[in-house]
């Protein structure tokens, strides 16, 4: 990700006691997110991308499926609630159209989504680390 990614975060959901992905990177600027994890060869069990104030995402250029969570914006205390949620999005050809009331999308290993038991309406934390 180079320059486009920064600190290190974690991101939890409340509801479930789980965690999501811990390390968590940030693409927060518009080539940060448009670059995504296009390049990669895969993504690390456990880790994932934050992309602040997106509501779709392509496949274009990816080497690997991944699973997506969308969420909405934070709340007074910074708790976001999942939106949608997107298992196993091809590479290539996946393509998760703009999602009505997300404010953010999480990339993740695919299989992230069952195994955290995450379901839409579950509050999320999303930590940024500088």
């Amino acid at each position: 990700m180079g320059s486009s990614a920064r600190g290190r975060g974690v991101a939890r959901n409340l509801d479930r006691g789980s965690v999501l992905a811990e390390p968590l990177e940030t693409a927060g600027s518009f080539w940060g997110k448009f670059m995504g994890l296009m390049g990669r060869p895969s993504l690390a069990r456990g880790s994932g991308l934050w992309l602040p104030g997106a509501n779709g995402i392509h496949m274009m250029f990816m080497r690997f499926p991944i699973d997506a969570v969308f969420v909405t914006r934070a709340d007074a205390e910074g708790v976001r609630r999942v939106r949608s949620v997107h298992r196993g999005v091809r590479a290539w050809t996946g393509l998760v159209p703009l999602i009505t009331g997300a404010h953010g999308v999480l990339e993740l290993p695919v299989g992230t989504i069952d195994a955290s038991g995450t379901a839409v309406g579950d509050r999320v934390e999303i930590r940024e680390r500088a």
